[in-house]
């Protein structure tokens, strides 16, 4: 075949490659929208449980996410027509004897393809959009709190039903779990706890408590205790609004105080129960001060960010199929890649920097090692052609003028 013939196979299997992504794509667009909540998901799990959204910026910003998702679609599921492709222009460069290994480049090229992206999906993401949107101290702390009111809330289910014991012993059990976690120094001095977050957050678990005791004690003697406990909240609550925080502070441990009053042989299990509260509300205080900075992430950039590195452990798990194609046509040798193999890994190393969004070192080396192991694959792969071709004389390259 001539130059311009060559060319215009290129372009003929070019074309049929561009008409499969766009029939596949058109194909996937009807399913855009379920596949990018999957696609989403690793970076909505990374985020806090009350935060998980994702907000666009333009009007056809959502069309466009869209509209990329059943492009990249298109591309993703037209993987083994493009490798048929790839395999039919560079056929003719073979012997019979290496044409046979049409099929398994493409089954094999199209597994690689797949398995990379998976590994991409459940190996690399879910820890990269844990590292890069959570910040370690806040998170513990967001952990802890999160145990300590599942258990505050069980102990006033105690209390409510009567069971006054039994939710002393769960507030206790709970204070010595926060005690026991430990609460640290924050990571920025500069940003000691808010007293408004911390008293707003008082004036509920009080609320809550009041509520509590009163279902747990409903005796008139002890509905006279309640009641002042209550105008006591109220009053905490008016020096709340003017912002004297100090006074309110002090008007609810009164109300505390007279509401231990309502069973007195319960004051030590009632006053545990407020202390756990304390507790938990300078917590929610420490933790807005540690997590000062909220994610606003926006569904195109992390569209982008997904389908890039997806795309990419896909194409680097092809890379022994492409060396092995390489060493088919006598382009690479074994030796010669053995030669540069230190080059090969600084290569690699830096390409995975590159790629990789994070500074850490464990997500570097998820991409990292993958992309070493798939070029010593090819290596051994590009070995094997070459043992085989000394071993069988009619197999090689083929003669100038095919």
């Amino acid at each position: 075949m001539s130059l311009m013939e060559h060319l215009s196979e290129l372009r003929s299997r070019l074309l049929k490659c561009t008409a499969a992504v766009f029939v596949l794509g058109a194909v996937a667009l009807v399913f855009a929208r379920p596949i990018f909540g999957v696609l989403m998901r690793p970076v909505l799990d990374a985020l806090p449980p009350d935060g998980r959204a994702l907000v666009y910026t333009s009007g056809i910003e959502e069309i466009n996410v869209l509209m990329k998702v059943g492009v990249y679609c298109g591309i993703f599921l037209t993987t083994p027509v493009i490798l048929w492709q790839i395999w039919g222009f560079v056929s003719p460069g073979l012997y019979p004897e290496e044409r046979r290994y049409a099929s398994p480049f493409v089954v094999m090229g199209s597994l690689a393809f797949l398995l990379g992206a998976m590994f991409c999906y459940f190996a690399v993401l879910p820890s990269m959009f844990q590292f890069l949107l959570n910040e370690e101290e806040s998170t513990a702390i967001a952990q802890r709190l999160e145990v300590g009111r599942l258990r505050a809330d069980d102990a006033l289910r105690f209390l409510r039903i009567g069971e006054a014991e039994r939710a002393g012993k769960v507030a206790l059990d709970a204070s010595a779990g926060l005690k026991e976690s430990g609460e640290g120094q924050l990571s920025d001095p500069s940003r000691q706890p808010s007293e408004k977050v911390e008293l707003e957050a008082r004036l509920t678990g009080l609320g809550a408590l009041i509520d509590a005791t009163a279902a747990g004690f409903p005796t008139p003697a002890a509905r006279l205790a309640q009641r002042q406990a209550v105008e006591k909240r109220s009053e905490a609550v008016e020096a709340f609004v003017k912002e004297d925080y100090g006074t309110s502070a002090r008007a609810m441990d009164d109300a505390a105080g007279l509401l231990a009053g309502s069973a007195p042989t319960r004051a030590e299990e009632l006053g545990g129960l407020w202390r756990l509260e304390k507790e938990l509300a300078l917590g929610k205080a420490r933790y807005v001060a540690e997590a000062w900075t909220r994610p606003m992430l926006t569904m195109d950039e992390q569209l982008s960010l997904v389908l890039l590195l997806i795309l990419s452990f896909g194409i680097i798990f092809e890379l022994p199929l492409v060396m092995a194609l390489l060493g088919l046509l006598g382009i690479v040798r074994a030796g010669f890649l053995m030669k540069y193999q230190r080059h090969a890994f600084v290569v690699c190393l830096i390409a995975a920097a590159i790629l990789t969004p994070t500074g850490d070192v464990v997500n570097l080396s998820l991409m990292a090692g993958p992309m070493l192991l798939c070029y010593e694959m090819g290596v051994l792969a590009v070995w094997f052609i070459e043992r085989n071709r000394k071993s069988d004389p009619n197999i090689g390259i083929t003669p100038t003028g095919a």
